[in-house]
């Protein structure tokens, strides 16, 4: 898969030798409030379509940690009406030139990536380069090796890395998390995760550009599919198996529509993931040695919903975006848990690809050889 930033992701790589040693003023900040009441840290969001308009900017108003501070945007339009809503200073609105002079501003802490795949790799290298900790959309991106480059770059700053994993933060996956963990089921036996949307109304739209996006349902929502297995299980899956097929050609012509896949686990669980840009799906279901759980849905922003064999789930729901970034800004302030380091992202992607040459082999089954841990 090419990257349309490729020209300059390689020029990002060679440049500014010397911000390794460079810290961002939230590294200061860390340092000066080991206390339970520090400053709130700012966060610039860079790239201000959808999910930045409708989930995030209202998300970081009802942050306790971490505040709107910044953002990065091509569109001059957009830069005048954020600034007006959300009363952002004329010194904290960039561009995609001059966003590198973003290593100047102090009121900066945490740059939040959220642009089309291709381009995270590009501009998660060059806040790491500026002394900014970095949030990265999903997929982290587009390939396994730009996943290696924006961890090597962030510890070569100095800076922490995190990936927009929201669900991570959201109280019905942290209950499952927990019976896998302590086994309040018995073992897993058996996993299913499904996660897509009918994404018809758009042919123009940047997640049918694999140039843009790198690749289809999968690269989008079948990560929740794929996390949903492995938090799920509690397990990496030790191998895939792969399928993809199309219903509409014509309309998904350089993406993948819908792609199934199916894991061993290690403990000989198995499970089965599906996910689509033609069919509606969101849902976790686990077959256990004394029970089963569920989640539907599992991975929308609606509140979600859960039940297990013992009865249903019930849980205060709130902004995941804001339990996501207030976690984030917790760990760098008071050193709590990275709830999805750029380890796991990088993980992600593995999979993803073993997903891709299966297909490309005709359903072959890829052995899988994953580091443990990383939020499990």
């Amino acid at each position: 898969m090419k990257s349309i930033t490729r020209r300059k992701f390689n020029t990002t790589l060679v440049k500014g030798v010397g911000a390794a040693t460079v810290l961002g003023s939230s590294a200061v900040l860390m340092a000066q409030n080991r206390g339970r009441n520090p400053k709130k840290l700012g966060v610039a969001l860079v790239g201000l379509g959808s999910y930045s308009t409708y989930q995030l900017a209202p998300a970081l108003e009802e942050t306790e940690h971490c505040y709107l501070a910044g953002i990065v945007t091509g569109t001059p339009s957009k830069a005048t009406s954020w600034a007006s809503k959300y009363n952002i200073p004329k010194e904290n609105i960039y561009d995609y030139e001059n966003f590198d002079a973003i290593s100047k501003n102090d009121a900066i802490d945490v740059v939040y990536v959220v642009l089309p795949n291709s381009m995270h790799a590009d501009f998660s290298i060059r806040a790491a380069k500026a002394g900014k900790h970095v949030i990265c959309e999903k997929p982290m991106a587009v390939t396994v090796e730009e996943c290696d480059a924006i961890i090597q770059a962030c510890k070569d700053a100095g800076v922490k890395l995190g990936m927009g994993y929201r669900l991570h933060s959201e109280p019905y996956t942290q209950e499952v998390k927990k019976y896998v963990a302590k086994q309040t089921f018995g073992k897993v036996h058996y996993i299913s995760a499904e996660a897509g949307y009918r994404s018809l109304s758009n042919p123009k739209q940047w997640r049918l550009n694999k140039d843009l996006s790198g690749g289809g349902a999968l690269m989008n929502m079948g990560v929740y599919a794929i996390q949903s297995a492995i938090y799920g299980t509690g397990e990496n899956p030790i191998s895939v198996t792969a399928q993809e097929f199309s219903t509409r050609p014509e309309y998904f012509k350089e993406t993948d529509e819908t792609i199934t896949a199916q894991f061993e686990f290690a403990s000989g669980a198995t499970g089965n993931i599906m996910t689509s840009h033609n069919i509606r799906a969101n849902r976790l279901f686990a077959s256990c040695e004394r029970g089963w759980f569920e989640l539907d849905p599992a991975s929308t922003y609606i509140p979600l919903a859960g039940r297990t064999s013992r009865g249903e789930l019930h849980f205060k729901q709130e902004s995941q975006q804001k339990l996501q970034m207030d976690d984030f800004a917790k760990h760098l302030l008071y050193d709590e848990p990275n709830l999805a380091p750029g380890e796991m992202g990088k993980r992600d992607m593995i999979i993803v690809e073993a997903i891709y040459e299966s297909i490309a082999k005709g359903g072959q089954k890829i052995k899988l050889d994953l580091p443990t841990g990383y939020g499990m």
